[in-house]
């Protein structure tokens, strides 16, 4: 069975592990009401999608 030489120092662990991070999440702006929403969902805001209205917002 394979066995390191020697220990693995903190920097190198560390470096290892730079890519270990979380993603932000990615927002694009709806346009018809400018606000951020996720890509491919519908707008939480004004309830429209791909430029028609999928659910009727409260304010209409």
């Amino acid at each position: 069975m394979a066995v390191p030489k020697r220990r693995t120092s903190k920097s190198r662990r560390d470096k290892r592990r730079t890519h270990h991070k979380i993603a932000g999440i990615n927002l694009s702006i709806c346009p018809q009401c400018n606000e951020p929403k996720l890509p491919h969902h519908i707008c939480g805001n004004c309830g429209t999608y791909k430029g028609r209205v999928v659910l009727e917002s409260e304010e209409a």
